[in-house]
């Protein structure tokens, strides 16, 4: 099975209480976007976003350059669907991270479970160096740390750590907030997380 058909079975198959990453509110990526020195007309962009409750609240929250990206269709159809009349505020593209090619850049990129799916270094690179192209002010990731999960959905992740991160990521942003947190799925399991937010380097 692909990763486009691994996905699209998830989202066609699976209500958001039965599958671990649903957040009713996504209160750490939505303080890490807010506490940023960019304007709510600035570029956002949410990788993996699928049907994430955060773009609602972005919205609510006044911010009005939002793009979301998820390998599954069906993923965002059914977060326009909850929007509705408000899903035409919002960007939607379907796209694999991996071979996503943006056309301009955002001042924030924010992933929350997406890159510890990465699992290839060459893809990993990859990634890196497309945030690095691409984000012009504030990278946020969140990712399972080494506490979390060794799998999730099925599929084999990778874990990260403070140091870890920053070695990728420190050529092109200093590190400016890391911590770890506990995610509580929708059926009552702990999934370590590590959240880190990314300041762009300028000389």
């Amino acid at each position: 099975m692909s990763q486009i058909e691994h996905w699209e079975n998830v989202y066609t198959t699976k209500t958001p209480e039965q599958v671990s990453w649903t957040q009713v509110y996504p209160k750490t990526s939505l303080e890490l976007i807010q506490s940023t020195s960019v304007s709510k007309e600035s570029s956002i962009i949410d990788i993996g976003g699928g049907d994430s409750n955060l773009i609602d609240f972005l919205l609510d929250a006044g911010y009005t350059n939002i793009t979301v990206l998820d390998i599954s269709e069906s993923a965002l159809k059914r977060a326009q669907l909850r929007l509705g009349e408000k899903a035409h505020k919002v960007k939607w593209i379907v796209s694999d991270i991996k071979t996503f090619q943006p056309t301009g850049t955002y001042a924030i990129w924010h992933d929350r479970a997406t890159f510890h799916f990465i699992t290839d270094e060459k893809d990993k690179v990859r990634y890196v160096d497309k945030v690095a192209k691409y984000v012009t002010d504030t990278f946020i990731l969140g990712s399972f740390s080494e506490n979390g999960p060794k799998k999730c959905s099925g599929l084999e992740i990778s874990q990260y750590n403070e140091l870890g991160l920053k070695r990728l990521f420190g050529d092109s942003f200093d590190l400016t907030n890391c911590f770890l947190e506990d995610h509580t799925t929708p059926f009552n399991t702990i999934q370590n997380f590590i959240f880190c937010s990314f300041k762009r380097k300028y000389s």
